[in-house]
């Protein structure tokens, strides 16, 4: 499903959160949004998954208008992890990661045995199968951010919405959901910090900076010293990756006179 934010504003109380944003996820792409805090990456997600309206402009998941579909219509194609994923409920893993299916169902409809088949491959997927009897409560904060991987994933969605989706896992668990990633066949879209991580995993990628896009384009193409240094404020040396060849950002960390 391809996926297109046009001329996207959002302004809140009066503060210009992204302006003019332009940006496109063809079907099957990953597509990274990398910026400083405060550029706007979390604020055009939310766009996508209908947390926010924008002030102007428009989202489109294969030329319709997002606003013109109802919020369920919407969850049936896009799933969201966002930054704030959290539960106070004593429920267990495998009752959280069924929530997903909740677009797709009538009322209290128990699932089917193809649902419930599907709720146990993507625990398995997430490496959470063995926690499905545990509480969501007692787990780590990289297990439950795994579990809420997984209640997207059970949704089914063509689009993928994930803000900073590492947050909280160990390098394992990080490099699994990026090749993951690569290989779902699904068209995301994800926010991310680690400049390294997300040229391994993306397609493109966008550059926020002050709520607009400065650069988009192959991380090849986008990730340079002079662009490192002008939106991150950070002197980096860009080098291929032995194996894959995808740009690898090498820190100058300087000691303060």
């Amino acid at each position: 499903m391809d996926v297109a934010l046009t001329g996207v504003s959002v302004e809140i109380a009066g503060k210009s959160l992204v302006r003019d944003l332009h940006l496109e996820a063809d079907a099957g792409q990953v597509v990274g949004l990398v910026g400083p805090n405060g550029s706007g990456k979390s604020t055009a997600l939310r766009c996508v998954y209908r947390a926010l309206k924008p002030s102007a402009g428009a989202v489109f998941l294969d030329g319709t208008d997002v606003a013109t579909l109802t919020l369920k219509e919407n969850a049936r194609h896009v799933a969201a992890l966002t930054q704030d994923n959290h539960t106070d409920l004593d429920f267990t893993v495998a009752e959280v990661v069924a929530l997903g299916r909740t677009p797709h169902l009538r009322g209290n409809e128990a699932l089917s045995a193809r649902e419930r088949e599907l709720c146990r491959e993507v625990m398995e997927q997430t490496d959470v199968l063995h926690l499905k009897d545990r509480s969501i409560l007692t787990l780590s904060g990289g297990e439950r951010q795994r579990v809420f991987i997984a209640r997207a994933l059970a949704q089914e969605p063509r689009v993928l919405v994930l803000d900073e989706p590492t947050n909280h896992l160990d390098v394992r668990h990080q490099v699994e959901l990026l090749s993951f990633l690569r290989k779902a066949g699904l068209t995301v879209l994800v926010a991310i910090h680690d400049l390294n991580l997300a040229a391994a995993a993306c397609d493109r990628l966008g550059v926020l900076a002050g709520g607009q896009v400065v650069a988009a384009g192959a991380p090849i193409d986008v990730l340079t010293s002079g662009l490192i240094k002008e939106v991150f404020g950070v002197d980096a040396t860009v080098v291929s990756h032995p194996s894959t060849g995808v740009p690898q950002l090498l820190y100058d960390l300087k000691e303060k006179a």
